[in-house]
């Protein structure tokens, strides 16, 4: 029986895939970011067969923290502990498992276990813990079930990734900074009409603004971006446009002899119940796929141009 300063958890959801299939899913870290919402990037730090160590950016109760955590993966019993190495306030110690059990061959429970203590055992951050694992627990869950239906089923193409790339006579560093920079971008982009940075932890940023579409409107996106000086801005959009359900992106900034290959990539999931109402009742996923396509590479390719001017103007 847990003590009240020490707490154990656990929830629980059915999902029509098999077992091993739901086990796979939640095996490969570099895809949590497109399948459960709070997590916003995960970087692999070691990896043996059986076990490994991860660095986690995550929301949780609106806040952006960071983790490390070991993991020991168990594929033959279609389970997964994980165990924080480094938790971040209020959280003192974390742990827990992934247990998928098969109920038939198409169809899978899969239990989310946690144990967790707050810093000097303190009531009310042991409530925030609470919240946080239970509302993170419920995401999680209800967008695995989601994502592996969809995996199994025939939403693929509601998913797709692409890239644009440009060559930068310049350095790095400057290519990095005008993206990081993007406090600035209502004075350096014209399809930026708004912008808030806010970036309580160096190199966790919260981006919020307003972008100019063709047609003279505007939307609001806001983000969460987790900056490598200076070669890579990972990010994760937490308020979408209408049309999509997810957004996850990467800058990168690769230097050699020649200069900088600057690179944009996105990963977006169509939302598929607002098609009609944003492109028109003929239009369908593959009109979606174009137009997000379209759009979100314009963006990306007057950014990679403006930075160019602004880092080949330094040298």
């Amino acid at each position: 029986m847990a003590s009240q300063q020490h707490r154990e958890v656990e929830h629980e959801i059915t999902v029509a895939a098999p077992a091993p299939a739901v086990y796979e899913l939640i095996a490969a870290v570099e895809n949590w970011p497109r399948i459960f919402p709070p997590t916003v990037y995960v970087e692999q730090v070691e990896r043996s067969a059986r076990d490994e160590r991860i660095h986690i950016w995550a929301t949780a109760n609106g806040e952006v923290k960071d983790w490390t955590s070991r993991r020991i993966l168990d594929p033959g019993g279609l389970r997964i502990d994980f165990r924080q190495e480094v938790s971040a306030p209020p959280v003192a110690s974390m742990g827990g498992a992934w247990v998928i059990e098969a109920l038939s061959k198409d169809e899978s429970r899969v239990r989310l276990l946690h144990d967790y203590r707050a810093v000097n055992d303190d009531p009310d951050s042991l409530a925030w813990i609470d919240r946080a694992v239970d509302q993170n627990s419920r995401s999680e869950l209800a967008a695995l079930r989601t994502n592996v239906e969809l995996a199994v089923g025939d939403g693929a193409d509601l998913v797709m990734s692409f890239e644009d790339s440009i060559r930068v006579d310049a350095a790095a560093k400057d290519m990095y900074d005008f993206v990081n920079e993007a406090g600035l971008w209502t004075e350096r982009l014209a399809h930026v009409s708004w912008v808030s940075l806010v970036e309580k932890t160096p190199g966790v940023q919260i981006l919020a603004m307003d972008t100019q579409t063709k047609d003279g409107g505007t939307h609001r996106t806001e983000s969460v971006r987790v900056c490598f000086p200076h070669h890579r801005i990972v990010y994760k959009q937490t308020t979408l446009p209408a049309l999509m359900t997810l957004h996850t992106g990467v800058w990168r900034f690769e230097e050699d002899d020649a200069g900088v290959l600057a690179t944009s990539q996105h990963t977006v999931a169509i939302n598929e119940a607002n098609i009609a109402t944003v492109l028109g009742e003929d239009a369908g996923a593959p009109q979606a796929r174009e137009f997000v396509r379209n759009a979100l590479g314009a963006n990306s390719r007057a950014t990679l141009g403006y930075a160019r001017e602004y880092a080949e103007s330094r040298r």
